[in-house]
Order: C-alpha cells, then sequence, then structure tokens
C-alpha cells in the first residue's frame, strides 16, 4: 500500500474497550469430574469417551483435591499395577473463584502456561471449568461484533 512502511503499526478503524467479564460468564458449569478413591482404570476410560486430558477429582463434598491428566495417567502405566485417582493425581491445582475477572484468569494461564483452569466456590467446591477455548469463543464472538456473554 502506498505510503506505508514495513513494520509500522497499522492504526484500527476501531478501539477495544475494556469489558468487565467475569469468570462465570465464560465458564463451563457441565463438568466432569472422578472421586480420588475410583481407580485410575475407570478414570482413564471416563478420558477416552469424553475427549478429556485433565479430569478433576473431588473427595465426597464435591471440593476439589487435585487433577488426573493424561500425564499422570502416562506415569501410573509405567508402574505396573492397580491404582487409585489419588494415587498419581496431581494435588497443587491452580483455580480461580467464578467472580474473578476474566482477564485476571486470562493472564493466570498464560502465565503458567496452562490450557485450563478449574474453577472453585469459597469452599473449594468444583463449580466449572475455564478453557483456552472459551476464549477463542469470546475472540470469534468479539471479532463478529456479536454480544459477548453467552
Amino acid at each position: 500500500m502506498p505510503g506505508l512502511t514495513l513494520g509500522m503499526p497499522l492504526a484500527a478503524p476501531w478501539s477495544m474497550k475494556p469489558y468487565d467479564l467475569k469468570v462465570a460468564d465464560l465458564m463451563s458449569t457441565a463438568v466432569v469430574s472422578v472421586r480420588a478413591t475410583e481407580p485410575v482404570t475407570e478414570a482413564h476410560a471416563e478420558m477416552q469417551v469424553g475427549v478429556i486430558r485433565h479430569l478433576p477429582v473431588i473427595d465426597d463434598r464435591g471440593r476439589l483435591v487435585g487433577v488426573l491428566s493424561d500425564r499422570d495417567l502416562l506415569r501410573a502405566a509405567r508402574l505396573h499395577r492397580p491404582q487409585q485417582v489419588a494415587e498419581v493425581m496431581t494435588r497443587d491445582v491452580l483455580t480461580v473463584r467464578p467472580e474473578e475477572p476474566a482477564h485476571r484468569a486470562a493472564s493466570k494461564m498464560l502465565d503458567h502456561k496452562i490450557s485450563s483452569l478449574l474453577v472453585v466456590d469459597e469452599t473449594e467446591a468444583l463449580v466449572g471449568v475455564l478453557t483456552m477455548t472459551d476464549y477463542l469463543e469470546l475472540a470469534r464472538r468479539a471479532l463478529l461484533g456479536l454480544p459477548l456473554e453467552r
């Protein structure tokens, strides 16, 4: 284009305005989870059926106690013995609250290079999951000029 220099930033014909979306506005609430006492083989089957890479692990009260990842399953397979989910799950899990600003959750995902965050309430009960796919859907809606809330 005439008058443009390589490396020169293009001015957008519009400007983004800050938007006060919360995690609750983007998260999915239909979350598949397993109990810590469940056999690893059953959890693995659940992950295969749902094409899930990370499965939240809850206790008897529905509180989040860990996450079972595909990497945890690979580690468990090398041990060649029956195991419960609690023996192989990751216990240190990053979480967010539903009322947290969505931009803060996105920053947490980027900073830690993770593709999802589990959403818990004030009692640590699992209430949802927020994934990079949720943010891609938000971007698609914004680019199309659609309302950002679902």
